[in-house]
């Protein structure tokens, strides 16, 4: 929170009561995958050649994308040191996508916590109350999004750039502190967004949904000259949100009978420009949001539209790429970031059954530049990759204080420095047998110095078969809010230690045909000194400390298609998190996932339908009670090209109404929030 109130490798790692549930799971999903492969691939092969029979070289121009943040250099994903997922713009389209967090919501292993405020996700069965995605590390373009006072990767409207002008995400998932340092926790996403050439010319798009909500954009793109380059757009959201939200816990006459009227409404406004001439490329971003926040969170006043958070996110990034004759690659970057938010609070501040309320005002303003520099050479078998990189945070201050009361109940200034050198080396040992090995140093002025390393052996028995064994360790330094943040049941901790991880995982990849790839991976991973919210049971006071360890396991399957005009994919995940001192299961933390994305044509190049099931097991919450399944189920009917220059689509989000509830916070009187049922919306985009 945000403000100072805060009161084999798959059965056996499984409970009893799982056990037999899970063979029969698996059981029907290796069935539904054999059948698919044994019925599909044949449909989808253009050629009668047995692939075996093709070289390596080959194979690669067979449907075989390409990663750049797995190791800050083109390759394909089949020679990437870590499992890899990639969502193209195509697919935002066609399957309606509307934020960052619906992107990653489709995604094998990752799931979604949304709490009416914030929207926050889970990788590999790890997504604690409290925690604002700071193991995640959110990129876009290769820049760090999240701030440098919480750490916190915004993915809701929060997140600074239309989901229209993303080109493509590339999701890294494992520990990948040796090239990034801090919050390559768990994954590393990167949203790569839309140059002039990708828009052409100028786009107008506008949209309507359910709960009062309305969206435009108007985008400019244009390849200018062969030097020069230019993508500018600006978008305006609105919602009105649910009018009126029945919460049990205010069940009471004096709070409304439970009900939270016109509470939950939200606007956004967003802007990129993405400029390049020659070698060089500025970016340039700011997303603003504001919210309400119907639930009464941190003990405010129940109903009261007052309470609300803004966030204001921003930066400008001017990078230099250039490979010279002698086949050195060079790759600088000099940036500045700007982060302001601004919590209003409504509480009951009477000493006597009179209400008095007063606003309680909660901010924090972060303020920072960043200079990195990469050399990339290859010399023979080898590929070198060598670079530094500086941030200086000139601002880290949080503050809060009674509108009533002239002495602030906290006034916190910091800065900080932090200063990291990194390398890596990819190795061809053999045409099928790569190991890819690299480290990173950071030292910050605030917790010291830390080495963090990655290895990786990536080998191709058959020309289609990549098997990867890969092992990282990460570190997630503790944020300004962990370490200072002060307030009236809050304490701090300065001597805070940052929360380490490290992971194992075998990845296994095959392709069959020309077009559909099948994947399975398993991974087991340990945390050490788990920076952990805790209350001290004598005086109340609530602080952060280095305090738990925890271990996970996990087993997940894919099997990916494209061909003829259809693609999708199916995956399914089983994992165990636990407390290693306690045995038991993390909160929040599903056991089985299950994704079904298919995309199908109904007229052949013009109308598209995209259709998505995500299911979620169980989840156990902070009381100790357990939340039933989840199903939800989306439709996007997508169009192009039946009117000249016009794109529209139509789509229903949790298509058969289902209800369910996420987890709720520490900070949340309720037990669970309950989610958004049926909704739609209608978008139309003109191009000219």
């Amino acid at each position: 929170m945000k403000s100072e109130w805060y009161s084999s490798l798959l059965l056996p790692f499984m409970g009893n009561e799982s056990k037999s549930t899970a063979r029969k799971g698996l059981f029907k999903i290796c069935v539904l995958v054999l059948t698919l492969a044994s019925t599909v691939a044949p449909a989808l092969a253009q050629t009668p050649d047995d692939l075996n029979t093709q070289s390596l070289e080959a194979l690669m121009n067979i449907e075989v994308a390409s990663v750049y943040s797995a190791s800050k250099y083109s390759q394909k994903v089949t020679e990437a040191p870590s499992s890899v997922s990639i969502v193209t713009s195509d697919q935002i389209q066609r399957y309606g996508y509307r934020t960052l967090a619906d992107i990653l919501s489709s995604v094998r292993g990752f799931y979604l916590t949304h709490d009416r405020n914030y929207t926050y996700v889970g990788v590999r069965g790890f997504a604690r109350p409290g925690d604002y995605n700071t193991g995640v590390l959110l990129l876009v373009d290769g820049h760090r999004i999240n701030d440098n006072v919480y750490d916190q990767a915004l993915l809701g409207r929060e997140f600074p750039i239309d989901v229209d002008l993303i080109e493509r995400v590339e999701i890294v998932r494992g520990s990948s502190s040796s090239l990034y340092g801090t919050n390559a926790f768990f994954a590393v996403v990167n949203v790569i967004t839309k140059t002039g050439r990708d828009v052409k010319g100028v786009e107008v798009s506008g949209e309507v949904a359910s709960l009062g909500t309305y969206q435009g954009r108007l985008t400019y793109g244009n390849k200018v000259t062969d030097d020069f380059e230019l993508m500018m757009s600006a978008t305006h959201y609105k919602s009105r949100g649910q009018r009126r939200l029945y919460f049990s816990e205010f069940d009471t006459p004096e709070t409304n009978n439970g009900i939270a009227v016109d509470a939950d409404d939200e606007k956004s406004d967003s802007f990129l420009a993405n400029v390049s001439f020659r070698d060089f490329t500025l970016h340039a971003s700011y997303g603003s949001r504001d919210k309400r926040i119907p639930t009464a969170s941190y003990l405010t006043v129940f109903n009261d539209r007052r309470t609300r958070t803004k966030d204001r996110r921003g930066y400008v990034d001017l990078q230099y790429q250039h490979t010279f004759d002698n086949q050195l690659g060079v790759q600088a970057r000099a940036s500045y970031d700007s982060y302001r938010y601004d919590g209003d609070y409504i509480y009951d501040v009477s000493l006597d059954s009179t209400p008095h309320l007063d606003i309680n005002k909660d901010l924090s303003r972060g303020a920072w530049w960043t200079g990195e520099l990469q050399l990339t050479k290859t010399l023979g078998s080898h590929r070198l990759t060598l670079g530094t990189e500086y941030r200086d945070n000139l601002q880290q201050d949080q503050g809060n204080f009674y509108l009533s009361d002239p002495i602030p109940v906290l006034d916190d200034q910091r800065k900080s420095k932090n200063v990291a050198l990194f390398g890596q080396d990819e190795f061809t040992i053999r045409e099928n047998l790569i190991f890819s090995a690299g480290a990173r140093y950071d030292h910050s002025s605030v917790f010291g110095g830390s080495i963090k390393p990655r290895l990786a052996l990536i080998y191709h028995p058959q020309p289609k078969t990549t098997v990867k064994l890969l092992y990282g360790e990460a570190f997630r330094a503790p944020n300004s809010y962990e370490l200072y943040f002060f307030g009236t049941f809050f304490r701090t901790n300065a001597t805070l230690k940052p929360e380490t991880i490290r992971t194992g995982e075998l990845v296994f990849e095959k392709y069959l045909g020309d077009h559909l790839r099948l994947s399975a991976s398993g991974y087991v991973y340990r945390i050490k000194d788990l920076i952990t919210q805790f209350t001290d049971p004598g005086d109340g006071s609530v602080r952060f400390l280095n305090k738990e360890r925890v271990a996970s396991k996990g087993v997940e399957f894919e099997i990916e298609g494209k061909g003829a005009g259809f693609e999708g994919d199916l995956s399914y995940t089983i994992q165990d998190t636990k407390d290693q001192e306690t045995g038991e299961g993390l909160t929040n933390s599903p056991r089985h996932l299950g994704k079904l994305n298919v995309i199908a044509p109904l007229l052949k190049g013009k109308i598209f339908a995209g259709f998505q099931f995500q299911y979620s097991s169980e989840r156990r919450t902070l009381k100790g009670t357990t939340l039933p399944a989840s199903y939800v189920s989306n439709l996007t009917i997508f169009s192009q090209k039946i009117v000249k220059g016009v794109d529209a689509s139509f789509g229903a989000y949790n298509l058969f109404d289902h209800k369910y509830a996420d987890p709720a916070g520490e900070e949340h009187r309720q037990n669970s929030i309950e989610q958004n049922g049926r909704n739609v919306r209608l978008k139309l985009t003109y191009h000219f």
